[in-house]
């Protein structure tokens, strides 16, 4: 059994909890690995119709984990590369997956975490949930995972939201289009029952095949993802390197202010 995952099949649902509560379940190279394996697992077992991926504890997921930042903030680009690569698998593998795919956001989801749910297909927030992509505060981008975001609110709110790298709430998140629903802590479950009943229902060839159409229509397709992921890491790995990004990095680390605020 992985140990970063908490991974249970019933009823023909796999569930996936993220399960490094600790860190807020934040992500390292070892989560990456093992989430990209299960899925790839399951996308090949024919008695699961529907994923679920939600996180133990209090977070959904922080993001990235400390300990790997520091790491990265060493390597040199080419290690940088090779890493948002693997980021950007787990996340194109989440995305393509042929199975319906639902986040249950049980809490604060950021960076990569946000990432994570724009890839699922059905996302439901508990009501207290709070969101950011808050990179540039790190002197960086979201980079791996801008293609899927965008997909989810939009270019108008994500040159916002990528701007400011600001806290917003589970209400903000449904109006922009990342969560479909929020609700109370004590209906979560409820709520994620029921699109599951509603997900029964399909067949599954069909739903198999509505999910890769309506990819396709919105100009997504899992070669053209391969080609932008490619770009996107070689753009992060250039900026963790920069002297900006290096900056940005240590200062967080540090837990100072970076330079370029006065």
């Amino acid at each position: 059994m992985p140990e970063s995952l908490d991974i249970r099949i019933t009823q023909r649902v796999a569930h996936i909890a993220l399960n490094r509560p600790q860190v807020h379940n934040a992500f390292d190279d070892a989560l990456i690995a093992e989430l990209t394996l299960a899925l790839t697992e399951l996308e090949g077992n024919a008695g699961v119709r529907a994923v679920v991926l939600t996180g133990n504890g209090a977070s959904f997921s922080a993001g990235a984990d400390l300990n790997w930042m520091r790491g990265m903030a060493k390597a040199s680009e080419a290690e940088n590369r090779a890493d948002s690569e693997r980021l950007a698998m787990l996340m194109r593998t989440l995305n393509f997956l042929s199975k319906p795919t639902l986040a249950r956001v049980n809490g604060a989801a950021f960076g990569g975490g946000v990432g994570l749910v724009a890839c699922c297909d059905i996302a439901i927030a508990v009501d207290t949930a709070k969101f950011a992509l808050s990179e540039v505060k790190l002197g960086l981008v979201p980079a791996v995972i801008s293609p899927y975001v965008i997909a989810a609110i939009g270019a108008r709110a994500a040159r916002k939201l990528f701007l400011t790298g600001e806290i917003f709430d589970a209400a903000e998140a449904a109006r922009i289009g990342l969560a479909h629903q929020v609700v109370a802590a004590d209906q979560l479950d409820a709520a994620t029952d029921r699109q599951l009943e509603l997900l029964a229902k399909g067949g599954p060839l069909a739903q198999r095949e509505a999910k890769r159409l309506a990819l396709a229509m919105s100009g997504m397709t899992s070669t053209t993802a391969t080609a932008t992921d490619r770009d996107n890491a070689t753009l992060i790995a250039r900026l963790r390197i920069s002297a900006e990004g290096q900056e940005g990095l240590a200062a967080f680390l540090d837990k100072r202010v970076p330079n370029w605020i006065n």
